[in-house]
């Protein structure tokens, strides 16, 4: 493979953020628009569960820190090729972690001054701390270390979450909100405001089975990288890949049993299952880009992928609807009235997309 950058990775990513870019309230505007049952499912999935299970809208988040996984042992590599010094390669693994923990915070409301009510936890400031910690294992551990540490972390979590009740549960079921030694933890170590009032998503000590998420993408990252100078070894990666999803995926549902799969908690089984979602949609699009040279199609989520980052912030601090309505408004007017919201929700994303393909072609990327 002469180019070690994965096309896969960017257009994956582009199509993981594409959910959040608009693309989850264009499927359910298109329910809306053409009521039946498939679409109606499709909806459904479109939003988190209340508390217990899965559903797509539950894998966005994962799937992100699991990619975000894979691109490290390349990026590692090509730093040890330019002969960075150890010291300079954990500088800038642990002030990409801490810029992201801040640009979290910043988009939960930091400028607006109000820290008592400022929610510190982050969906960034996740991605930002499990990444670091996971890179700094990859970087000082062999692969039967790093699997001994993964299952550490998720077993040793689960014993933790799943026999140890908050003192100030009441007698609640240990792995709901106000039960769980997690949401107990959040309550008396977090500062500011509490996502959920007694549990924050992105609170303190799920932090640890989300190191094992990111840590399961460097493993995947670390054996496309090896494999990838073998002569006609892509078909075979894909296969290692298809086979630890299907374990995972066993060993996820089997943990479900007596560890429930919750996003909000982040539970040992939901690594488990989504790590198995996550390395099977990556061998599809490796296979599909990578393997089969098929990239003709991967330029519109490319454009996405390649500053995932930036979109996210800019839709909290830039009114691409305002511009959409302004620019396309007068048009989806003109359509049949029930297929306004889907219309409405085709010129958010085009404005959105447009936006990124300006910096695209300007050469222009956000990296933290």
């Amino acid at each position: 493979m002469k180019d070690e950058r994965l096309l896969s990775i960017d257009a994956l990513r582009g199509f993981d953020m594409l959910f959040i870019m608009g693309g989850a309230a264009l499927l359910v505007a298109l329910a809306e628009w053409f009521p039946c049952s498939f679409t109606q499912a499709l909806a459904e999935q479109m939003d988190h569960v209340e508390w217990h299970g899965l559903r797509h809208h539950d894998t966005i988040f994962p799937l992100f820190l699991f990619i975000a996984g894979i691109s490290f042992p390349f990026s590692l590599a090509k730093q040890r090729q330019k002969g960075r010094s150890a010291w300079a390669i954990h500088r800038k693994v642990i002030v990409r972690g801490l810029m992201l923990v801040f640009l979290g915070v910043v988009y939960n409301g930091l400028l607006d001054f109000d820290f008592e009510n400022l929610r510190y936890a982050s969906v960034l400031g996740r991605i930002g701390l499990a990444w670091m910690f996971a890179a700094l294992i990859f970087i000082h551990t062999g692969w039967k270390a790093r699997v001994g540490i993964t299952a550490l972390l998720l077993v040793g979590y689960w014993l933790v979450a799943g026999f140890i009740p908050a003192p100030d549960g009441g007698g609640e079921d240990i792995f709901s909100a106000q039960g769980s030694i997690v949401g107990y933890v959040d309550r008396i170590l977090l500062p500011g405001r509490i996502y959920y009032g007694n549990i924050d998503p992105e609170g303190i000590l799920s932090v640890v089975p989300a190191i094992g998420t990111a840590l399961l993408g460097m493993f995947t990252g670390e054996l496309v990288k090896k494999r990838s100078k073998e002569q006609g070894a892509g078909g075979k990666t894909v296969l290692w890949m298809i086979l630890a999803g299907i374990i995972m995926l066993a060993i996820g549902l089997l943990w479900n049993e007596v560890f429930p799969i919750n996003k909000k908690m982040w539970t040992s089984s939901f690594v488990m299952v989504v790590g198995a979602y996550s390395v099977l949609m990556f061998a599809l699009f490796y296979y599909i880009i990578d393997v089969l040279q098929w990239r003709r199609w991967t330029f519109f989520f490319t454009v996405i992928g390649m500053n995932s980052i930036t979109i996210y912030l800019a839709q909290k601090f830039i009114r691409f609807s305002y511009t959409s309505e302004k620019l396309f408004g007068g048009l989806v007017k003109l359509m049949p009235e029930n297929s306004w919201a889907f219309f409405t929700q085709v010129a958010y994303i085009a404005v959105c997309w447009l936006f990124l393909y300006v910096l695209y072609r300007n050469r222009i990327f956000l990296k933290v």
